[in-house]
């Protein structure tokens, strides 16, 4: 089995960097790992447009690569199904989207465990990409692949944040990240993430995670914004996405290039 560079890390305590993608092209993925740069690439999975061959494609793509690993962004429903065909194609560590609740956070892990007497969770055996279709079915090292599996729940609503330590107190809860967009809606602010609010509670989650021992990470989309997280003790960084970074290389060249020739 691949080993899983983000578990590597986590287990070190060592900072990591990853980047976002919707582009399930498995060329983005390779210009990704050329660069040297991220840990891993995470799909958004709960964003972007895929089926199950691209899945499979992009797990082939990461493997080109030493020390990269890649994660995937998963819906709340159907977050079992969604959950395990990620990792069967290949992509080793899960973000779950819309936690609210413990059972929730419960639910997530237990999806992600191998369902055997040790581990406890509800994940089967497999002929998947993962484990080489026929090589590594249902043994131990399926089982600790899954051990090793980041799994990151989004702590984005109002009823996660107030029941934030009893999420944080579910064994194999490893990463939290904060979801400003979907935490100013939940509190009937739409929209308004820099509302003093929504920082706050940012700040919570990040402050709580780093006590009760759960790494936080921040997404940011450009490096003049780590500071405030590195100044809280942020140590795990997922930057850009890529249909952002384009929409902003289209609109300001576009509009450069459009003043150049008006005013020629």
């Amino acid at each position: 089995m691949r080993p899983n560079r983000l578990r590597e890390l986590l287990d070190q305590d060592a900072p990591s960097i990853g980047t976002h993608v919707q582009c399930t092209w498995p060329a983005i993925v390779e210009l990704i790992g050329q660069t040297g740069m991220y840990d891993y690439v995470e799909l958004v999975g709960e964003y972007a447009p895929y089926d199950l061959y691209s899945l499979d494609n992009f797990g082939r793509a990461v493997d080109l690569f030493a020390d990269f690993s890649a994660m995937f962004k998963v819906d709340q429903e159907p977050r079992g199904y969604l959950a395990q065909r990620a990792m069967g194609a290949g992509i080793q560590n899960l973000l779950f989207a819309d936690i609210r609740t413990v059972e929730d956070a419960r639910r997530c892990v237990s999806i992600v465990r191998a369902e055997s007497p040790q581990t406890g969770g509800i994940h089967g055996v497999h002929m998947r990409r993962s484990v080489g279709y026929v090589q590594d079915v249902g043994n131990a090292a399926f089982v600790q692949s899954l051990e090793d599996a980041v799994v990151a729940l989004m702590i984005e609503k109002k009823t996660a944040v107030e029941n934030l330590e009893e999420i944080l107190e579910v064994k194999g809860v490893d990463m939290v990240q904060f979801g400003p967009a979907d935490y100013s809606m939940s509190l009937g602010i739409p929209g308004q993430w820099s509302d003093p609010r929504v920082w706050e509670a940012q700040k919570l989650t990040i402050e709580t995670a780093l006590k009760m021992g759960v790494a936080p990470r921040a997404e940011i989309g450009s490096v003049d914004q780590a500071k405030r997280f590195l100044d809280l003790g942020v140590k795990h960084f997922c930057i850009g996405t890529d249909v952002v970074v384009l929409s902003q290389w289209w609109k300001k060249s576009g509009d450069d290039l459009r003043k150049l020739v008006e005013t020629a």
